[in-house]
């Protein structure tokens, strides 16, 4: 992943971003209030694998949740994901038997402490690692900020569910750090590094490294780095992109555990032994433990790119593992992103080894005894095929709603009748804050549609829903103006280049319905003016520009309720 490091800041304190939220919410721009939001996702493998009683689906989060990282205090587990620029970043959820999952908030809640306003969508938060510390009683998360110059840093807090610490910037390079705090109560980090200068043998060849880290400064001392492993399990392979690292320790041996491979059909998760934390670590002869590599490609259900994994121990001496993987459509795309899976993990000889990670993984796992299944109900994540609507009146957006590059309170404000976004003087394909609220995209067979209150005043104001992988590679979808008529344009936007797919003129005497259903590699943009009967506009239109395997990246689809000031979409007559 190359660091891509930006230094300007729009929002330096929150008392600008409140002034710039007052400011736009009584300026002369046309009023526009989007409503009743609704999204159903109806995946076949879901339909096809209807759950019985004891059992649960893996991934445990669908759509873009990538990078997991896992601790426990007590009873209560927490997990963490990479959340790249969008804001606020690094989700946290917890649970207390590893299936149901609720969102408690994010990390990375304030412009303080993230300072992606001018950072590409992929850039940002990677791979955050979160540990629980029982000799101080604290939660640490640390992880690389590709932006404004962080770099490495870590937060800490007592509970997890409140405010996070102010960022510490910490003293080294590479990506990927993550924290262990020893039996002896001495903490160290090992990350992902570039080797040393003139020794880089190949491209992809990596080195992981640990440091002693001071717990009093919050700091690495200095000069006691050190190389633990060289490119990965065998150097002669020319082994690519060892990262992700984590270290454990269990009947007086500590094992390093890395993901191998890059992201990509070679992912995979490998483990190495030592005696002492400092090295020499030893490679396990079954390496991999985990990966999909191995299979057919046109396999069924296909899961793929299995790795990035991080373990966590219950409380009766049991190991279960978190870790990436995606699940393609039929022409391979990756829309959804990488997502969150979960895996039982046997630890009965020297090393863990992920059950069932070396076969084609299954959509469905047995419940832990005495555990149900409460997905979706109460507040806990839903998975599978579920529907979640929102009248977007609530005064507190649920955590699920997130922004681009800025807070999300910069440009909303809520009311009884829905969330007015008062639009920046910024487009969708700007890097830069963007005036859209992002719900992630959840499924390769789904349908969404929101209500729109708006009558632009100009041709530069535009409101509607983007379908948004990068700011280079979207749709957009929404109502605009052309001298004294209204419009509803459909345009897409690849490699940066623009092209109006369709436009209607239409008559707006109340709010319009938008509609986006997807199936399979298509999309389908709908319209209605009475709330029941809709319109296409333009045909079924590929998904493809909202796939990684087109546009890059590392981010799964964002679905956008969007609006701006600085629309550049031109209605045909």
């Amino acid at each position: 992943m190359q660091q891509n490091i930006m230094n300007r800041s729009f929002f330096r304190h929150k008392t600008n971003v409140f002034a710039a939220a007052t400011l736009l919410s009584v300026s002369s721009i046309s009023g526009q209030t989007f409503s009743d939001f609704s999204y159903r996702g109806n995946d076949k493998i879901y339909t096809n694998n209807p759950l019985k009683e004891n059992e649960f689906y893996s991934p445990i989060l669908q759509g873009c949740y990538p990078d997991p990282s896992i601790t426990r205090k007590g009873d209560d587990y927490y997990l963490v994901n990479s959340s790249f620029s969008m804001f606020p970043g690094v989700p946290i959820f917890t649970s207390n038997d590893l299936v149901n999952w609720k969102q408690i908030g994010h990390v990375l809640d304030r412009p303080s402490q993230l300072k992606v306003e001018q950072s590409g969508v992929s850039a940002g938060i990677y791979a955050p690692d979160i540990k629980y510390n029982k000799y101080n009683d604290t939660f640490y998360m640390i992880t690389t900020q590709i932006a404004a110059g962080v770099g490495n840093m870590v937060v800490k807090t007592k509970d997890p569910a409140k405010a996070w610490s102010e960022v510490q910037k910490l003293n080294f390079d590479g990506i990927d750090p993550s924290i262990f705090f020893d039996d002896d109560g001495k903490a160290y980090i090992v990350h992902n590094d570039a080797p040393p200068k003139g020794t880089e043998q190949y491209n992809g060849h990596r080195v992981i490294k640990m440091w002693d880290y001071d717990l009093a400064k919050d700091q690495v001392v200095a000069g006691s780095d050190k190389i633990i492993v060289n490119g990965g399990v065998d150097l002669s392979q020319k082994p690519i992109w060892i990262e992700g690292p984590h270290l454990y320790k269990k009947n007086g041996k500590y094992f390093l555990m890395c993901a191998e491979g890059g992201t990509g059909g070679n992912h995979s998760e490998v483990v190495f032994m030592s005696d002492s934390p400092k090295g020499p670590f030893i490679p396990a002869k079954n390496n991999p433990i985990l990966t999909q590599r191995y299979f057919p490609k046109d396999r069924k259900d296909k899961v793929d790119w299995a790795g990035h994994a991080d373990l966590v121990e219950t409380p009766d001496g049991k190991y279960f593992g978190v870790f990436l993987a995606i699940r393609p459509n039929e022409k391979g795309r990756v829309n959804h992103g990488r997502e969150t899976f979960i895996l039982p993990v046997d630890w009965s000889g020297t090393y863990p080894v992920f059950e069932n990670g070396l076969v084609p993984m299954k959509p469905k796992l047995k419940l832990p005894e005495g555990v149900k299944n409460h997905s979706g109900q109460n507040g806990f994540f839903p998975n599978g095929n579920f529907a979640y609507n929102d009248k977007l009146s609530d005064k507190t957006l649920d955590y699920r709603w997130i922004a681009m590059r800025g807070p999300r309170e910069s440009f909303i404000t809520t009311a009884k009748n829905g969330v007015k976004v008062n639009p920046f003087e910024t487009n969708i394909k700007a890097l830069a804050p963007v005036s859209a609220l992002f719900h992630r995209l959840q499924h390769e067979d789904f349908e969404t549609s929101v209500t729109l209150d708006f009558k632009p005043k100009s041709e530069k104001e535009l409101a509607g829903i983007t379908c948004y992988q990068s700011e280079t590679f979207n749709y957009v979808f929404g109502i605009t103006k052309k001298n004294k008529d209204f419009y509803i344009v459909l345009e897409r936007t690849e490699k940066g280049e623009s092209k109006l797919i369709a436009s209607e003129k239409i008559y707006l005497s109340k709010p319009i319905k938008l509609q986006v259903v997807g199936e399979k590699d298509d999309l389908n943009f709908n319209y209605s003016l009475d709330g029941k009967t809709f319109k296409n506009l333009g045909g079924a239109v590929s998904g493809d520009i909202l796939s990684t395997d087109i546009a890059g990246g590392f981010t799964g689809s964002l679905m956008g309720l969007y609006s701006t000031l600085s629309n550049d979409i031109k209605p045909n007559n």
